[in-house]
């Protein structure tokens, strides 16, 4: 909004530091101070209010260490998060992009479903919250609606050099040293490739999975593009929600995940960098880096309250609403296929569930009995429990909530090292 207004003013008015306002760098460290702000000052006020409404959490005893404590803890903190994000998004971000409007939008979007599902366990007294389906539905409207507006938008293009003057445009790449770039060296296409991490050539078209070819195959090609966006959407958004089980656990890891974020994105948006790292350019996809400023922002002032020993949990409201914005990003800068990496821990969680499940009715069927694989799923759990029968038994002795929590930190730490290490490593 700021950035707008500024930019309307920038021919009329000559107010010292409008200008700065041009710079995506100085917009994203505000961002991120304001971000913080925000939720350490904000946050005490609204962790007052649901401790007063009562609106803490419930708990099953699992026989974890501790796990009782936290009875009663407030819940639905995610309001924090979306709070300290999205005013700092909406203030400094260019509202005419559509990168920043789709961010934005999975943010409250997802916000909402979360919302409704802490509601009606917190006020209807009802644990299972809300219906499965409706989940699904509304992770599925987002991704399908991303999916179409980066289709139908002009801006949602990639920068390739023209096929006739490729040497011509990488000279007037370095020329310019980052600021422009001719238009008549450089074409925009719509396109539905990705980045393949790992491979020299490290872009994959969608429409190659198309059966038919030419016009007809890239129609076919953004309609598989979009069934990806769905899936990547739902699988994020619900490794997020599966993370959050321990203090702070989902929040320092996603904090980490938004930096990394935040670097590729900025690679991507600017022709320099792309040009050297030999990389999609991306135009417009730099203000990704002032959302995901706030983003981090609001994560690390968030972190402040939701540290061991937490005084609020996120609840739905935060965590789906991460995970939204995670695959979104990673789906606009034409990362998706990092997520597997970059998202390990909750890559790893989901898959920690689904194995769990599959093995112990598997092994229930056929021989009668369940039998378990870890101690106890999501794989956070299994480092806190002892003497269930599992296949895996180590660690043989629990550990403590925030060695665990240490220790996946450190993890995604590594995981996003690797991912950025990708892009010159082929």
């Amino acid at each position: 909004m700021l950035y707008n207004l500024f930019d309307y003013l920038q021919g009329s008015v000559d107010f010292p530091g409008l200008g700065l306002f041009r710079y995506i760098s100085f917009r994203a460290i505000s961002a991120v101070i304001l971000s913080m702000l925000i939720a350490l000052f904000v946050g005490k006020r609204i962790i007052n209010k649901l401790a007063v409404k009562q609106i803490g959490e419930s708990i099953r005893d699992l026989g974890l260490e501790g796990q009782m404590q936290k009875k009663g803890t407030p819940t639905m903190g995610g309001l924090i998060i979306l709070i300290s994000l999205l005013i700092p998004a909406i203030l400094l971000g260019d509202l005419t992009n559509i990168y920043v409007q789709l961010m934005i939008l999975a943010a409250v979007w997802l916000g909402f479903i979360g919302f409704m599902d802490d509601y009606i366990k917190v006020f209807k007294k009802n644990k299972e919250g809300l219906h499965g389906r409706f989940k699904i539905f509304g992770q599925v409207g987002l991704g399908l609606i991303v999916g179409v507006s980066l289709y139908l938008s002009d801006q949602a293009v990639v920068r390739v050099p023209s096929s006739n003057n490729v040497k011509e445009a990488h000279a007037e790449v370095i020329s310019q040293e980052g600021f422009t770039d001719k238009v008549e060296y450089f074409k925009d296409e719509k396109s539905t490739k990705t980045t393949i991490p790992f491979v020299k050539d490290n872009e994959f078209d969608y429409a190659w999975l198309s059966p038919v070819k030419g016009e007809a195959g890239q129609k076919i090609g953004w309609i598989i593009y979009v069934l990806i966006v769905i899936f990547i959407v739902t699988a994020v958004s619900n490794g997020t929600n599966l993370t959050d089980g321990m203090d702070g656990l989902a929040t320092g890891v996603s904090a980490i995940v938004g930096v990394t974020l935040a670097v590729l994105a900025y690679l991507s948006g600017n022709i320099i960098y792309a040009n050297y790292l030999n990389i999609m350019y991306i135009p417009h996809t730099g203000e990704l880096v002032v959302v995901l400023a706030a983003f981090i922002g609001a994560l690390v002032g968030f972190l402040w309250y939701n540290s061991y020993p937490a005084q609020v949990f996120m609840g739905d409201t935060g965590s789906l609403a991460i995970g939204g914005i995670i695959a979104v990003a990673a789906i606009m800068i034409r990362k998706e296929l990092l997520i597997p990496i970059l998202c390990g821990i909750f890559f790893v969680e989901s898959l920690s569930v689904i194995i769990q499940r599959l093995y112990f009715k598997y092994t229930r069927k056929r021989y009668g009995e369940g039998v378990r694989i870890f101690k106890m799923a999501p794989l956070h759990h299994h480092f806190q429990k002892e003497g269930i029968p599992s296949i895996i038994q180590r660690p043989k002795r629990a550990l403590p909530e925030a060695k665990i929590v240490a220790r996946f930190w450190i993890i995604a730490i590594i995981l996003a090292v690797i991912s950025i290490v990708t892009l010159k490593i082929r």
